[in-house]
C-alpha cells in the first residue's frame, strides 16, 4: 500500500518542540526512540507510519553527531567487496536506489567516479572485476549502470589535473551522493508530519523500571535544565557511538561494544583540482574519495580517514596527522598538488562499530546489530549511513514483538520525505519560480536542490519580510534560510544553523565567522534572544571554530582532543530558554 503524500508538512520549531516536550511527559507512548542521527530519526518515522505513538529525544541537534559527518554518499560500498561481504553490499545498492529514486530524490544525486589506473594490468584486473560485480548487484538501482573501462586519453579527458606519467587508464561508474545532514533533518521532521514527537536538546539521563522491565526514560530539557519522565511501552536506543554509555545505564551485562572509528575529511575549491567528475583511489588502509560536494558546485569533499577515537565522542579532532595523510594520498595524483593554505574546512566524524578481536578499525564489521538486553528495551547499533532504514525496520520489527495491538510491518519504502512529493514537476518550472519569487535561476536551482517542494515555504517567509531575498552576505545563502532553519528544521542554536543547516563551518575560509552575528541576528526573534543571548551564541561560536583550528595543527589525538575541550559548548549550561 502507497503511503499518501501529506501536503502540510509539520515544522520543527520552539512551538512544537515545546508541544512534544510537554505531551511526553503528560502520555504514554508505544515507543520511544533515543537519538536523532539518520537511524533514530529512520527508526521514529518507521513507527509512527505503522501507527504508533513516538516519541524521538536528542541530546544534542537532529544529525549533530556520525550523520553530518559522513563522506556525503549513499552507495553500496566498495571496500565491503574485499572483504566478499556480498549480502551488505546489495542490500545497500537496493537502498541506495530507494532513495535516489523515491524517499529523497531533491537531496540525492548520482554522481560519477572514475578509478584511475596507475598500474594497468593489476588494477584493471581488481577495479574491473570489482565494479562489474557491483554493477551487477546494483543494475537498475538508481544510477545509470555498466562500468566503462577507460583508456589513458578517456580518463584524462575526465580528469586533466592528474599526474600524467602515473595514469594509465581508468574504470568510470556511478554512485549517489546526498547532504547527510539535510536527510537526517528531513528525516525527523516528515517523522513529525506523521505524529511523531520530536524534541531535540532532550538528554536521556536514566531509565524508568518495573522490576527489570524498562517502561520509559528520565530525561534533561538542556535548554532550561527541567528534568521529567517519558513512559513508553517500548525503548528503542539508536544513540550510535553513544551505546555503550546507555548499556551502562542497564543493571545487565552489556550485549556487545562499540569502537569508534574517527573519518576525517577536508573540503578545497572546485578550481584546486582540475576534474570533471568524482575520483576514488586506493590507498595502503582503505579508499580515498574526491567527492563534488554535493550541495555546491564550488568544493570538492576529500577522504576519509579511518583510525580509533577513544576521546570525546561530542567534539572528535581532527589532527595536523589526519589532514596530512589526506594530502599525500590526494596529491599522489595530483599534477599541481594541495596544500594546507588551499583547505576551506575540515569535519571529522565517528562511525560506530561492532567491536571485534582485531586492533583495526577497517576490518570492524558495517554490518548492523539489534538486541533485547532487557524487557521492555531495544539497541540498534552499527550498520552504515545507506542502509539505515534496514536498521530502522529491523528495530521497530524487534520492539513491536510482544506487543498487546496488531502492528503491521514497515512502510518506510513508501513515505518520501519532505520536500520530495512535487518536487520533479517544480523542478521543471524553474523558469516560473525564478519569477514568482524573484530570484535567479541559480538562486532558484540552490533552494531546490536544499528544500525540494519545501521552496513553496521559503517563498511565503519572502513573501512576508521580502528583505529575507536578500544573500546572507557573499555565502550564496538567503537570509530567509536563516530564519527557515529556526522556524522550520529545529535550530536551537547558531551553531546548528551555521554547521548543519547550512554548510558555513565548511565551505568558507572564515568558516562562517563573518557572518555569525548577522545570522544570530535573524534567528534571534524566533528563538527569543536579547542582544546578550546573541552575543553569547556568537561568542560559543566563534571559540568552537577557534579551538578546532588550533586542533588541526595538533601532531596527535590526545593533544587535539585537549584542546578541542577547551571550547564552551552552547548545550552544556541554560541560558535563556528557547523561544521565552
Amino acid at each position: 500500500m502507497t503511503t499518501p503524500a501529506l501536503t502540510t508538512p509539520r515544522p520543527l520549531n520552539p512551538t512544537t518542540r515545546a508541544h512534544a516536550l510537554h505531551t511526553m511527559a503528560t502520555t504514554e507512548l508505544d515507543v520511544l526512540v533515543i537519538g536523532a542521527g539518520v537511524v533514530g530519526a529512520g527508526t521514529a518515522l518507521d513507527a509512527v507510519t505503522r501507527g504508533l505513538r513516538v516519541g524521538l529525544v536528542e541530546a544534542r541537534d537532529y544529525a549533530s553527531g556520525t550523520s553530518s559527518r559522513s563522506s556525503k554518499l549513499i552507495h553500496g560500498g566498495l571496500r565491503y567487496l574485499k572483504q566478499l561481504d556480498f549480502g551488505l553490499v546489495f542490500e545497500a545498492l537496493r537502498e541506495r536506489s530507494l532513495i535516489l529514486d523515491t524517499l529523497a530524490p531533491h537531496l540525492a544525486t548520482p554522481v560519477e567516479f572514475v578509478y584511475p589506473l596507475e598500474r594497468p594490468l593489476l588494477d584493471r584486473a581488481w577495479a574491473g572485476a570489482g565494479i562489474g560485480v557491483y554493477d551487477i548487484l546494483g543494475a537498475g538501482r538508481g544510477v545509470p549502470a555498466h562500468h566503462r573501462h577507460l583508456g589513458r586519453r578517456a580518463t584524462l579527458d575526465r580528469f586533466p589535473g592528474a599526474k600524467r606519467d602515473r595514469i594509465r587508464g581508468g574504470v568510470s561508474f556511478y554512485e549517489g551522493q546526498i547532504d547527510d545532514a539535510r536527510h537526517t533533518m528531513m528525516l525527523a521532521r516528515t517523522a513529525a508530519t506523521h505524529g511523531a514527537l520530536c524534541a531535540s536538546s532532550t538528554r536521556v539521563v536514566d531509565f524508568l523500571r518495573d522490576g527489570d522491565t524498562i517502561t520509559g526514560a528520565v530525561v534533561e530539557d538542556l535548554e532550561t535544565g527541567h528534568r521529567f519522565d517519558i513512559r513508553a511501552t517500548r525503548v528503542i536506543n539508536a544513540a550510535g557511538p553513544w551505546t555503550d554509555q546507555i548499556q551502562a545505564m542497564l543493571d545487565a551485562t552489556p550485549q556487545f561494544r562499540i569502537r569508534t572509528s574517527k573519518g576525517v575529511h577536508i573540503v578545497v575549491p572546485r578550481d584546486r583540482i582540475d576534474a570533471t567528475t568524482g575520483l576514488i583511489t586506493e590507498t595502503d588502509k582503505s579508499l580515498l574519495f574526491v567527492i563534488p560536494c554535493p550541495w555546491s558546485e564550488k568544493h570538492w569533499v576529500i577522504g576519509t580517514t579511518d583510525t580509533p577515537w577513544d576521546h570525546d565522542l561530542a567534539h572528535p579532532a581532527a589532527t595536523r596527522a589526519d589532514i596530512d595523510y589526506i594530502l599525500t594520498q590526494v596529491n599522489r595524483l595530483l599534477e599541481n598538488p594541495i596544500g594546507h593554505d588551499d583547505i576551506v574546512g575540515v569535519y571529522t566524524g565517528l562511525r560506530p562499530l561492532l567491536a571485534g578481536n582485531t586492533d583495526q578499525t577497517t576490518a570492524l564489521s558495517r554490518e548492523h546489530a539489534v538486541v533485547t538486553p532487557v524487557p521492555g528495551l531495544v539497541l540498534v547499533a552499527g550498520g552504515k549511513y545507506t542502509t539505515y532504514r534496514v536498521m530502522a525496520a529491523d528495530a521497530v520489527d524487534a520492539a513491536i514483538t510482544g506487543l498487546p495491538q496488531r502492528v503491521g510491518p514497515t512502510r518506510t519504502h513508501t513515505v518520501p520525505l519532505v520536500g520530495a512529493h512535487g518536487y520533479t514537476e517544480l523542478s521543471l518550472s524553474r523558469a516560473r519560480l525564478a519569477d514568482d519569487m524573484g530570484l535567479p535561476p541559480a538562486t532558484i536551482d540552490h533552494l531546490l536542490g536544499r528544500y525540494g517542494s519545501a521552496i513553496t515555504e521559503i517563498h511565503d517567509l519572502i513573501t512576508t519580510d521580502p528583505h529575507l531575498a536578500n544573500p546572507l552576505g557573499t555565502t550564496g545563502y538567503l537570509r530567509a534560510e536563516i530564519v527557515y532553519a529556526v522556524t522550520h528544521e529545529g535550530a536551537l542554536h547558531l551553531d546548528d544553523i551555521l554547521t548543519r543547516r547550512t554548510h558555513l563551518s565548511i565551505e568558507t575560509t572564515d568558516r562562517g565567522t563573518a557572518v555569525a552575528a548577522e545570522a544570530a541576528a535573524l534567528a534571534a526573534p524566533h528563538l527569543g534572544w536579547d542582544h546578550t543571548d546573541i552575543a553569547r551564541e556568537v561568542e560559543l561560536y566563534t571559540a568552537r571554530v577557534a579551538a578546532e583550528l588550533d586542533a588541526q595543527h595538533q601532531p596527535d589525538d590526545a593533544t587535539a582532543d585537549a584542546i578541542r575541550r577547551t571550547a564552551p559548548d552552547s548545550r552544556s549550561t541554560p541560558a535563556t530558554p528557547v523561544g521565552a
